[in-house]
């Protein structure tokens, strides 16, 4: 991925490394293409789809991958590819919006669609022979696809064919092989299109690219650049949580510069139960020289009756800015400062002017302008299960790489309302017994994030003869690995059962637990 798009001044030996260039037309997906491609073990690159191509690379574009979008391509002011992309001679595949783009360009004709498709549907090859390229490797069970579009190709081009179809959209996909064009009207890249990373193989083999990207040669490459960025004699301060993301970080910048980097953990008084007590446990046993700030009163002082969430997560940045910047100030030579942020927060903040804006993210929208420290951010194109490998590369332990994820915010935004004392408490306790369960079941290690969220409901319940009007827990599991996309978790009904039982038993003020069965898209997988 160009580190450039993303902001960055590293310098990466990749830069000379043939890859495949995806375009960014502002879709929420067009990461998870990213991360398809790199899961083949090809290095690609990311960049907005109206920037010019930069001539030191040019020759090592192997092919060009145009990504979905919010617009609709006859719209005045839709984003539309540079000429160069169908100058350059290499193969284009096209995916949702980059089809439409790409049937447009050569004289097809897009159309809204009498309704718009968002979800499951069957793919039928029309051309069994012609498609092999894409399709031919699919079995039955692999034809299952994801549709997410408003408009569809009503009209090929010259040249193309139609290559498969579903039910209610007649040009699923569509190819030119004479010049190598190839469009597909559903998204390939998220897990509820299982044949998903084949097709993208076929196009990977039609481009002819090599196989060699690695979380080994990210891990050299990035130390050098990390050096590069700080240089000799600046000195790096972390913002340290105890999560994955931040003890990787951790740990990385530890190794590449060495004692110029200082780790601070702050306690913001939104942490889970014990938190505080394992974060420095767990820090300080990979290695990280780690100081704990307690600003836990000042930051729930800030919060008192703030029950929007953009405001609660702008609040807890910038508090964490103000702590932050007081404490750092005893550190002359400091100049960066290191964030554990990575790629799925940044895309869901909306990296590119075309891009809808999901939420904000503490470590991308929440520092503010305050901020007076150059930002270090080395995981900032990795998705979480690459940055669990890179732990492993790094010596981490597997509880430390296995934690489920945490928000910056923490339990501010598991609380859907005001935070308080007393509904942190319940929440605290009601996540500890639901992990807990988990892990005597066995299952905590399977799913990819699990927790409770208070929600601001009250019921009537009985609890010991006794009429009770209290609040309502949810429990929130999902199975993911890039955590963009996912489904809820199939867990067995006794473990819910046992779990829900204790919560009512133990956490006084509940009286109600519900589990959340929502999948990733349409809904989020915090609550807020």
């Amino acid at each position: 991925i160009n580190a450039e798009y993303m902001g960055k001044n590293f310098k990466m030996a990749s830069d000379q490394r043939d890859c495949l260039l995806i375009l960014d037309f502002g879709s929420q997906y067009t990461h998870l293409i990213a991360r398809r491609v790199r899961e083949l073990g090809i290095f690609c690159r990311m960049q907005p789809c109206n920037a010019a191509l930069d001539s030191a690379i040019s020759g090592f574009v192997k092919g060009i991958i145009l990504s979905g979008g919010p617009s609709s391509v006859y719209e005045q002011g839709a984003p539309h590819a540079e000429p160069w992309v169908w100058s350059l001679g290499v193969p284009v595949l096209g995916i949702c919006y980059g089809f439409q783009e790409m049937a447009q360009h050569f004289g097809g004709v897009v159309s809204p669609s009498d309704k718009r498709e968002f979800g499951a549907a069957v793919l039928e090859r029309r051309c069994a022979s012609c498609a092999d390229p894409l399709f031919g490797a699919l079995t039955p069970d692999e034809l299952h696809i994801w549709m997410s579009h408003g408009d569809k190709v009503t009209e090929l081009p010259r040249g193309f064919i139609v290559a498969a179809c579903t039910t209610s959209c007649p040009v699923a996909a569509a190819m030119d092989e004479t010049r190598r064009l190839y469009g597909l009207q559903f998204h390939p890249e998220v897990t509820h299109t299982p044949g998903g990373r084949k097709i993208l193989s076929g196009f990977a083999d039609i481009c002819n690219v090599p196989r060699t990207w690695s979380m080994s040669s990210f891990l050299s490459e990035t130390e050098a650049a990390i050096r590069a960025q700080v240089g000799p004699t600046a000195e790096v301060v972390g913002a340290c949580s105890g999560g994955v993301d931040s003890t990787v970080m951790a740990v990385l910048l530890s190794h590449a510069i060495g004692a110029r980097f200082r780790a601070v953990f702050v306690d913001n008084g939104v942490l889970r139960e014990n938190e505080s007590t394992q974060v420095l446990a767990l820090l300080q046993s990979a290695g990280v020289a780690v100081v704990r700030v307690d600003a836990s009163e000042r930051f729930l002082s800030q919060l008192r009756g703030v029950e929007s969430p953009e405001d609660k997560r702008r609040i807890i940045g910038a508090t964490f800015v103000d702590v932050f910047m007081e404490y750092a100030k005893q550190w002359p030579l400091v100049e960066f400062l290191a964030q554990g942020t990575l790629y799925p927060d940044v895309v869901e903040s909306a990296p590119g002017p075309h891009t809808a804006v999901i939420k904000s993210h503490h470590n991308v929208g929440g520092l503010g302008s305050k901020l007076g420290l150059k930002l270090c951010e080395p995981l900032r194109l990795l998705f979480k299960d690459e940055v669990r490998a890179l732990g492993v590369l790094l010596g981490l332990s597997a509880e430390a790489v296995g934690r489920h994820p945490f928000p910056g915010p923490g339990l501010a935004i598991r609380i859907v309302g005001e935070v308080t004392p007393a509904q942190l408490a319940l929440v605290r306790a009601a996540d500890s017994i639901f992990i807990e369960e988990l892990r005597t079941a066995g299952l905590y290690d399977s799913i990819g994030q699990a927790f409770a969220a208070l929600l601001p409901v009250r019921s009537v319940g009985v609890m010991g003869d006794q009429r009770t009007y209290d609040q309502t827990i949810c429990l929130r599991a999902v199975d993911t690995t890039d955590y963009m996309t996912a489904k809820f978790s199939r867990i067995p009904y006794d473990v819910l059962e046992r779990a829900a039982t204790r919560i009512i038993n133990e956490v006084r003020g509940v009286n109600r637990v519900v589990f959340d069965i929502s999948s990733k898209p349409p809904s989020t997988i915090e609550w807020e």
